[in-house]
């Protein structure tokens, strides 16, 4: 597939790298310029020794740095040299500073999933209507938003089936999550009427491994294969129930801040895209949640 999910911000920002180095940068021009305010001798103090001698003999004043105003035209051209000097000599501060920003971003990122899933915890992990693959009665759960034209849905497919299969205990909740294409919502709909004659998982599965774009069309033929009721499955799919299934999992991404597929939530941890270690990953949050217990998945 050449159409991709959109991807996350630090994945943008990592792939522009050179671009947004300036960001850093003028963050540390602005602490530098700073730091230049505090030491730069000011004029009105350097006129004569009499002013220091009354000064010292002066109560003392809490202390304050000049505004940059007070700066005269040789003053501001010096401090500049300075900051840019400085920032030649160590260009490595650009990517300490750099690292540092990715990681407050990412931690924030964290705070804000997991009290983001606390809030919508019924509705991600225990809505009655969802679809569901794996145990239905699993001790812990595993969530994916997907779209059926994702390349990296189709990918991740594979580690999914293999937890599944691998896991006795664990339960798998599908969201999902047509963000690509009117195809991805077309297929959508089939894919949610399907779970209406118990053929949602088959469907699935079908749908993510066939090659080409998936739409209503295609996604009929596939229905067709597996001998589900097609006039059943034409009326369903024209539902409000259908229609209000996938509006409720775009309205839960928007407040989970998923905005990309596939993107995967094992209790209170997110795992973004399909990477190579996809069922590794799955494995092992789901392993590390079973002993530590999780209060909602």
């Amino acid at each position: 597939m050449s159409v991709t999910p959109r991807p996350p911000l630090l994945r943008v920002l990592a792939e522009k790298r050179a671009a947004w180095l300036t960001i850093p940068a003028i963050a540390v021009l602005a602490g530098l310029v700073l730091l230049g305010q505090s030491v730069v001798t000011s004029p009105a103090t350097a006129e004569a020794p009499q002013a220091e001698a009354a000064a010292a003999a002066a109560p003392p004043a809490a202390p304050s740095a000049p505004a940059s105003g007070d700066f005269s035209p040789q003053q501001r051209q010096s401090i500049e040299k300075i900051v840019k000097d400085y920032l030649i000599a160590n260009p490595e501060i650009f990517l300490e500073v750099q690292t540092a920003l990715e990681s407050k971003l990412e931690q924030q990122q964290a705070e804000r999933l997991k009290a983001a899933i606390a809030e919508n915890a019924r509705d991600i992990y225990r809505d009655p209507a969802a679809d569901v693959a794996g145990n239905p009665e699993g001790d812990i759960t595993v969530v994916e938003f997907f779209d059926y034209n994702c390349g990296y849905c189709k990918r991740g497919l594979h580690d999914v089936v293999k937890l599944i299969e691998s896991d006795p205990k664990v339960r798998v909740v599908f969201k999902e999550l047509p963000i690509l294409s009117k195809g991805s919502e077309e297929a959508s709909r089939v894919a949610i009427a399907a779970g209406k004659q118990g053929k949602y998982w088959d469907m699935h599965k079908a749908m993510l491994e066939a090659k080409g774009v998936m739409n209503e069309a295609n996604a009929l033929q596939i229905a067709t294969k597996l001998g589900l009721d097609m006039d059943k499955l034409k009326k369903d799919m024209a539902s409000p129930e259908v229609q209000k299934e996938i509006e409720k999992s775009e309205a839960l991404a928007k407040k989970m801040g998923v905005n990309g597929t596939p993107h995967f939530l094992v209790g209170n941890r997110a795992i973004p895209g399909a990477p190579e270690d996809l069922y590794e990953q799955l494995a092992k949050h789901v392993g590390e949640l079973r002993k530590e217990g999780c209060a909602y998945c």
